[in-house]
């Protein structure tokens, strides 16, 4: 697929890694959707990229209303979508049992919630969009691309409910890519490691560095371009269906 005649959606665009990939879409000619809940920073992206390259649509990724308002938004202005980019997810640690007593069930359902449906709620309704495109010479007619984390596979203490999120984007991997199969539809998870985005904007330049050198090559943390760059790959590489890729310089997470 040509990024150059792709349309885009971005879950999280307005920050971290989405925004990185919104920014990497429209460098190479490209048109996004920055879905975000974030009025300020959507908007604020939105207008610096320009309304022939840009749209910015305030979106809850686990409502099914505002999810489809967003993706008749982007057809209506750019005529159709290629491609649905989920990056939007929350981190909420808690161990299974502690002094304060057994996890909340309500935060687990929360995280599982924006992680897990959020993301299985916009790629159901963008395949459906996708769905009616004309084929590209590839036979193609969309490209998902999900964002799971290392957790799926190295989850660290107080992360069961994150871990199980991811887990489950990974999970779902395959399967979406075979009943999409025949609508050329592909399907591709990444699972960052330890990247330098909002999460960590609270840290210490210090901590940051000692984190980073956790990362056996490079020892840093990753930067929301390198995770731009591979979507990028993903959405140009027919080939690329149906896995889960490791973006994340061969670390493997200790218990904590």
């Amino acid at each position: 697929m040509d990024i150059r005649d792709v349309v885009a959606i971005v879950t999280g665009g307005a920050s971290g890694l989405g925004e990185a990939t919104v920014r990497n879409v429209v460098e190479h000619g490209g048109r996004v959707a920055i879905l975000d809940q974030d009025l300020e920073r959507g908007y604020a992206l939105a207008n610096e990229l320009g309304r022939d390259h840009a749209l910015f649509v305030q979106t809850d990724v686990t409502s099914e209303a505002s999810v489809r308002e967003a993706i008749e938004r982007t057809a209506g202005a750019f005529g159709t979508i290629h491609a649905a980019v989920n990056c939007a997810g929350m981190v909420l640690g808690q161990k299974t049992l502690s002094r304060n007593g057994p996890h909340s069930l309500e935060t687990f359902s929360k995280v599982v919630q924006v992680n897990l449906i959020g993301t299985f709620n916009v790629v159901r309704m963008a395949v459906e969009q996708m769905a009616g495109n004309e084929p590209a010479k590839t036979g193609e007619r969309g490209v998902i691309v999900n964002t799971a984390s290392i957790a799926a596979f190295d989850g660290q203490v107080g992360q069961v409910a994150y871990s199980a999120a991811k887990g489950g984007i990974v999970g779902m991997t395959l399967p979406l890519a075979r009943d999409l199969a025949p609508y050329g539809i592909r399907v591709m998870t990444i699972a960052p490691g330890l990247f330098d985005t909002p999460m960590y904007d609270k840290l210490p330049r210090a901590v940051k560095d000692v984190l980073g050198a956790t990362v056996p090559f490079p020892p840093r943390l990753g930067q929301p371009d390198e995770y731009a760059k591979l979507v990028n790959s993903i959405i140009t590489n027919p080939m690329l269906n149906g896995e889960t890729i490791r973006l994340d310089g061969a670390i493997r997470m200790q218990p904590k």
